[in-house]
């Protein structure tokens, strides 16, 4: 008989900081599209709606992308059970970067009219379907390939990428939107739509160097491969995927709140200037590039739900004194209110979040049913936060309070249902 080979391993850190680069690029292109949504496309390629109802249907677009990003968890969890992590996570790469680069050469709308519009949505499908199926592979790389007691901390690394991308994406869209205005709506607002292909280059360059992870390769040596791994989802782990879905619905609401929201609240309803949230967005991002690694490091001693629900209630708790601070158009209030929301109240969610999913899965279903727990509440948690928001903007701030905090309940009641995960073997 002859012995096994044991499975080649990539360096843990190696791992994680492909990952890291690699959700970089992926979100940086996910949320451009959000900033030009909030500042621009509203007079692109709607120009007949009035401002508020134009922002609506840009929203709208914008939204299209979260419908997608199922379809792209589904796919690409179907495929990454069957042959693997690391080519999902390559195609998911091209994917975004094919369709970012796209929006940056669309005509508007003074070109072919609603046509404009259609080219967009199309686009930002691509791009969801593209986010959509390169969540599960970046954080299963990294979780798959943790030593045990450090899957928080390392599954947080790929999570980062969240924050770096929106650093990142809202550094250079600042930079153009410091143009003159002309110029601004003419070409400014697509150069960081095409530098997006350099990035996706860079990134190709260091996933293909992973290795696929320990935990997968013994699947495939054993040749016990999901057959069907959504519909072995769906029929064995119905729970483990609401509970998902719920453990994440106010971290993605909030989190487009936070990030997105608060520029059309802030230019639209507070009379603030731009810049200002966008400089505001840029150091509360910054902060949370530290606070997230942090809190899934503290999930690794502390277990995972009792951070998560920290974060679940401060979300709920702060909801209301985020808009008073909002109202103030302190410069100092502003940028104070955007801090405190996403280092306390976003990051301890999102810290221990891509070790908290995949421990609720066994490794032959892990991509699909990570994937789709997370995909699905981003349907009606961060598509719809920002166009909901905006309708309840003429109701004052005690609505969008009130619509945090019903989100925030229901992440309380899916982790207290859940049970604890972190001592649970992933192999």
């Amino acid at each position: 008989m002859i012995p096994a080979i044991p499975a080649r391993r990539s360096s843990i850190k190696l791992v994680a900081m492909a990952s890291l680069i690699g959700t970089t690029i992926e979100w940086y292109d996910f949320f451009l599209y959000g900033t030009a949504a909030a500042l621009v496309f509203n007079r692109l390629f709607f120009p007949t709606f009035d401002p508020r109802l134009g922002t609506l249907a840009a929203f709208g677009t914008y939204s299209v992308g979260f419908f997608a990003r199922p379809f792209g968890g589904i796919v690409a969890g179907h495929y990454g059970d069957r042959i693997g992590r690391k080519s999902m996570l390559i195609l998911t790469l091209v994917l975004m970067g094919v369709a970012t680069f796209g929006v940056g050469l669309l005509p508007t709308y003074a070109r072919i009219g609603p046509w404009a519009a259609v080219a967009l949505v199309a686009l930002r499908l691509v791009q969801g379907l593209g986010v959509g199926g390169e969540w599960g592979g970046a954080v299963l790389m990294t979780v798959e390939h943790s030593p045990p007691g450090s899957r928080g901390f390392y599954g947080s690394w790929p999570q980062i990428g969240v924050p770096f991308g929106l650093l990142l994406s809202t550094a250079v869209f600042a930079q153009f939107a410091r143009l003159p205005e002309k110029q601004f709506l003419s070409w400014g607002w697509r150069v960081p739509f095409l530098i997006s292909i350099l990035l996706v280059g860079i990134g190709l360059l260091i996933r293909v160097r992973v290795l696929e992870t320990p935990a997968f390769e013994r699947v495939k040596e054993t040749q016990t491969e999901a057959r069907h791994p959504i519909i072995e989802v769906l029929r064995n782990h119905p729970k483990e995927v609401l509970l998902a879905m719920g453990a994440r619905f106010a971290e993605n609401g909030v989190f487009y709140i936070y990030t997105v929201f608060v520029l059309v609240y802030g230019t639209q309803k507070v009379g603030i200037s731009r810049q200002t949230v966008l400089n505001g967005i840029l150091i509360a991002a910054t902060c949370a590039l530290f606070a997230i690694p942090l809190c899934g490091a503290l999930s690794d001693r502390l277990g995972r739900r009792p951070v998560y629900l920290f974060g679940a209630f401060f979300a709920a708790l702060f909801a209301y004194p985020l808009f008073w601070l909002l109202d103030t158009g302190s410069t100092a209030l502003v940028w104070l209110a955007l801090i405190v929301a996403l280092v306390f109240g976003h990051s301890p969610m999102y810290g221990p979040q891509a070790a908290f999913l995949s421990e609720l899965f066994g490794t032959r279903v892990r991509y699909s049913g990570a994937s789709l727990g997370y995909q699905l509440a981003s349907v009606f948690a961060g598509g719809l936060s920002p166009f909901i928001a905006t309708a309840l903007l003429p109701f004052g701030r005690g609505a969008l309070a009130a619509y945090i905090i019903g989100m925030a309940l229901v992440t309380i009641v899916a982790v207290l249902i859940a049970s604890e995960t972190r001592h649970r073997t992933i192999g």
